[in-house]
């Protein structure tokens, strides 16, 4: 603040003060172009490794005309400035992809002009914040000099997770995925109706460990729940085992499939059918009844059954919800999702089951046998 006295001397020729004035210092603050940050999609809540999550996926937009580095992202709990979580360091670009780019394991995440960044947020809340409703962000970032921006303001899915029973039957079957996969389902992102989806962001590709037979080819698949057929395509031929696989389009990607209206506005996808399906659209199915055969039609390296729950009849215009598995036991794991695939011998674990009372889903890569 700057003092400026008004003197009588100014005009009198003499230096008594008749005045005092204040003059505040005005100085505009900084301005700059810089990230827009958007949440899309409301978080939700589910529960795994023994904690309540969230999951979700921030959108970051460079609308300066300069590359910009992240920083450090603080999650904020709506109501207040309390920090529910932080990424940063490698945290924060194992957890960060910018659209269209493919950047260097270990390189800080810089975001060209105009080009998007998605961070996808996995989170455990504190023990006093697991009924959050609503989120904020505060985006630290780097182009010339450091700045802070807050936004992405979003509410907190208040939706409970649905409780479905098995898939499948008896075991051991491999829980095959991997949040942190550049092509893995929680990191493909469909825009196929006019905004970015993620239907796949807690599918499951249940595989058999057992490499010495088919890989579970021709189990059965059970429906989940009491529930209404809503969708199902039949007919796609198995391809010849050891032949290469023809190119196939987005539209046949996922072969032979069947979806159930399990209530509450969730579907329930099983894709990669063998061909022959138990079912047709319209069709009420019990929980545990035979919906299909285990197969490896559409884009399936291998037999599997790919699972996923969304909040739509839509294979991709949808976004992918998670759900209670009940009726497993985790039994054992594979290190990683490549050991996983390949099958083979696995680590046993202490018998741990799922459901509402404790983790939601089981933890990447691990060995499940269902009752």
């Amino acid at each position: 603040m700057r003092l400026v006295w008004l003197c009588a001397g100014a005009f009198l020729g003499i230096g008594i003060p008749v005045a005092t004035v204040a003059v505040e210092a005005m100085q505009a603050p900084q301005l700059r172009q810089g990230f827009d940050l958007v949440v899309r999609h409301a978080p939700l809540r589910f529960k795994a490794a023994g904690r309540d999550r969230l999951a979700y996926e921030l959108y970051l937009t460079n609308h300066a005309s300069s590359p910009l580095e992240l920083v450090r992202i603080d999650i904020l709990d709506g109501d207040g400035d309390a920090v529910l979580a932080d990424l940063a360091g490698e945290a924060l670009m194992r957890a960060s992809d910018v659209v269209g780019e493919a950047e260097a394991a270990g390189a800080p995440i810089r975001v060209a002009s105009g080009r998007v960044a998605i961070v996808y947020v996995d989170i455990p809340l504190p023990a006093d914040r697991t009924r959050a409703r609503s989120l904020r962000h505060r985006l630290t970032y780097r182009g010339n000099g450091e700045a802070v921006v807050t936004g992405g303001e979003t509410p907190v899915a208040s939706a409970d997770p649905p409780v479905l029973g098995p898939p499948l039957r008896g075991g051991p079957w491999t829980a095959v995925y991997d949040p942190g996969m550049a092509r893995g389902h929680r990191r493909v992102v469909y825009a196929v109706g006019g905004r970015a989806r993620i239907p796949g962001r807690f599918a499951i590709d249940w595989m058999s460990p057992d490499t010495q037979g088919p890989r579970g080819f021709g189990s059965e698949v059970l429906a989940v729940a009491d529930s209404t057929v809503v969708g199902v395509r039949d007919g796609v031929e198995e391809p010849d085992p050891g032949e290469p696989r023809p190119p196939v389009s987005l539209s046949e990607a996922s072969g032979n499939y069947v979806a159930l209206d399990i209530g509450a506005g969730f579907v329930a996808f099983y894709e990669h059918l063998a061909p022959g399906l138990r079912v047709a659209v319209g069709d009420r199915v019990r929980k545990g009844q035979v919906v299909g055969r285990l197969g490896s039609t559409g884009q399936a390296s291998r037999p599997h059954l790919h699972f996923h729950v969304a909040n739509a009849n839509s294979l991709l215009d949808a976004e992918g919800v998670p759900y209670i598995l009940t009726g497993a036991t985790i039994v054992g794991r594979y290190p990683d999702i490549g050991s996983a695939d390949e099958g083979g011998s696995w680590q046993a674990l202490p018998h741990e089951p799922l459901g509402p009372g404790g983790n939601h889903l089981p933890p990447p890569n691990t060995v499940v046998r269902f009752d």
